[in-house]
């Protein structure tokens, strides 16, 4: 190979190799391009975390509320604990604790959201009597409060089942 050829080579190689990379101002786009899209999707990822966490105490409630009108078909009362009638669910998890509580006019489930957990509803349920026909039938109802406000019992009258205060039925 000539020597002037061989320059030239060198020289185009040498030059390519500065001319790879990334400017500063390039990649301060890409960062900040990066932080909006993360400034817009954190609030959405949080939002259905807790929509999530939500359903589990919704899903408890209906299904302590089933459980105890299957344990006032077979006992003729309702139980007074959540382990009483065999559901095999938690009383407290990370997010709500759940307890039962018994008087005259029915039994009343609360799913009360942790201390210090933020941006979370409160939910509550109950089962109770009503008059029919035959005699006698269960009515459930699960109630669900506004956000950070800890959910209050649901009662029964002879209308029927109603949320307590700061509560809106979400079934009866």
């Amino acid at each position: 190979m000539k020597t002037e050829f061989k320059a030239k080579f060198l020289q185009n190689i040498s030059k390519k190799r500065s001319e790879e990379g990334f400017t500063l101002i390039e990649l301060l786009v890409v960062i900040i391009i990066i932080g909006i899209l993360s400034a817009i999707a954190l609030p959405s990822f949080l939002n259905q975390a807790n929509k999530a966490k939500q359903t589990e105490a919704k899903q408890y409630v209906a299904s302590i509320n089933k459980g105890q009108q299957a344990y006032y078909v077979e006992n003729s009362s309702f139980g007074n604990s959540v382990d009483i009638l065999g559901l095999g669910i938690k009383t407290q998890t990370t997010n709500y604790s759940y307890g039962v509580s018994v008087d005259a006019s029915g039994a009343g489930v609360l799913a009360s959201f942790m201390s210090g957990i933020k941006g979370l509803k409160g939910y509550a349920g109950g089962v109770g009597l009503v008059t029919v026909a035959d005699g006698k039938s269960t009515n459930s109802i699960v109630c669900e409060s506004v956000v950070d406000v800890q959910p209050t019992a649901a009662t029964f009258g002879a209308s029927g089942a109603s949320c307590g205060a700061n509560m809106t039925p979400l079934t009866k």
